[in-house]
């Protein structure tokens, strides 16, 4: 991987693939260190999670789903609003910025949350939060990268954030190990992470433009492009998979119940997928660009079809527990950032934050009914029938899936790469 910190119009960091080095501009690592230390954060609360409200809470599997629901999904509620508004004012960082404080108040906030009403604020604030960064982070992403190298230059931003997702549950299983139960000191180390990915924000990513001056879009050109035909049918495709997309959460519960491996080092399942999602980001990126985003993103469906069947299985060992965390993190790695990347050329230039919302609510909520369905159906059957069913509506879904997004990427609007250049120093 090439890096470099420069910006400039016409830069060695934007050079093409025809020459001979391909590099990723320090605007998006500069970003992925923001999520690095972000992810270390997030993921320490994360990974406790499940068990500290199943087991110290008292939450029955319903109750989880519901809340599950709301950590995937109720960022929805500000996506739109957080891409329209970095697109509009070409402030992306600041949007962002704003986002990113909103999240790191919210780990400081668990401390005295201790019933079901007071968890689900927290967990709320906590996903506008996310809700409201994500889109300008991935515009800003964007605008500093060649098309050519649009789908490694995610990849590398989402390694960056998976180094952090990897370091959380770490973090988080130390501290739990020199003094069980200590949740509250979980929750402030995190906040203390929270703080200084914000800094690196704040003092020094660029405040890059997504479009000329001329091309800042109103009200009526963002809605024409996010509900354009280029992006009707991938929005489509993403609802379908994602409302057959179970929570983390889930998945290592189910290990949870049947695996004592997996009861004993929970935290540490975390680790595991986002070990593989770390190995597997920037290679999956770099296949994205090659060989077409849209057949990357199905494929990677079928590595989370594979974790729920090995899921289901009634019995399990370490070896059938590190493969569902394998197929996981490769799910991630080839869908996370690629969608992203898929809908960023699928718009104009000047709307892209506001393309990439859509495509991020679409997926959001779609994952907010999976889980509320999910719960309820593991409350009236259990876990095994539930991942079977999940499996067996999937495994109908990605040829439909595959279907809506083919030739996707040849629909794209001509290149736009010379907003780079554009770009201030």
């Amino acid at each position: 991987m090439y890096v470099t910190l420069r910006d400039r119009p016409g830069g060695a960091g934007h050079r093409r693939a025809g020459g001979p080095l391909r590099r990723v501009s320090g605007t998006v690592v500069l970003l992925g260190t923001v999520s690095l230390l972000t992810d270390v954060s997030s993921e320490m609360v994360a990974s406790v999670l499940p068990l500290y409200l199943t087991a110290m809470v008292g939450l029955a599997p319903i109750a989880y789903g519901v809340l599950d629901g709301l950590y995937q999904g109720v960022s929805a509620m500000v996506r739109i609003a957080g891409g329209y508004l970095g697109d509009r004012g070409q402030h992306p960082k600041w949007v962002a910025v704003a986002g990113y404080g909103a999240s790191a108040l919210s780990r400081l906030a668990m401390l005295p949350a201790a019933s079901f009403a007071a968890i689900t604020a927290v967990i709320t604030a906590d996903r506008l939060g996310k809700g409201l960064r994500t889109a300008p982070r991935d515009a800003l992403i964007a605008a500093a990268s060649p098309t050519d190298v649009l789908g490694r230059a995610f990849g590398v931003h989402r390694a960056l954030d998976t180094v952090g997702a990897a370091l959380g549950p770490l973090v988080a299983f130390a501290l739990l190990l020199l003094v069980p139960g200590s949740y509250d000191a979980v929750f402030v180390v995190s906040f203390a992470f929270a703080v200084a990915g914000l800094a690196v924000l704040v003092l020094y990513v660029p405040d890059l433009p997504t479009a000329a001056r001329a091309d800042r879009p109103g009200p009526r050109q963002v809605f024409t492009e996010v509900t354009g035909s280029r992006l009707r049918r991938p929005l489509l495709a993403a609802a379908l998979l994602g409302v057959l997309t179970v929570g983390d959460g889930f998945l290592y519960l189910a290990l949870h119940s049947r695996d004592d491996v997996a009861a004993r080092y929970f935290p540490l399942l975390y680790v595991g997928t986002n070990i593989a999602y770390l190995a597997l980001a920037i290679p999956l990126g770099r296949l994205a660009d090659r060989v077409g985003r849209g057949r990357v993103l199905v494929a990677g469906h079928l590595a989370l079809l594979g974790g729920y069947l090995l899921a289901a299985l009634p019995g399990g060992n370490v070896g059938l527990t590190l493969a569902v965390l394998l197929l996981l993190g490769t799910f991630y790695a080839a869908t996370d950032g690629v969608l992203a990347a898929l809908v960023s050329r699928l718009v104009a230039a000047g709307a892209r934050g506001s393309g990439i919302a859509a495509a991020q609510t679409t997926v959001a909520l779609a994952r907010f009914a999976a889980s509320v369905l999910f719960g309820l159906v593991w409350g009236l059957q259990g876990p095994q029938r539930a991942m079977l069913l999940f499996a067996a509506l999937l495994a109908v879904a990605m040829p439909l899936a595959a279907w809506l997004l083919r030739d996707v990427d040849r629909s794209a609007p001509a290149s736009d790469d010379t907003l780079i250049a554009a770009a201030p120093a």
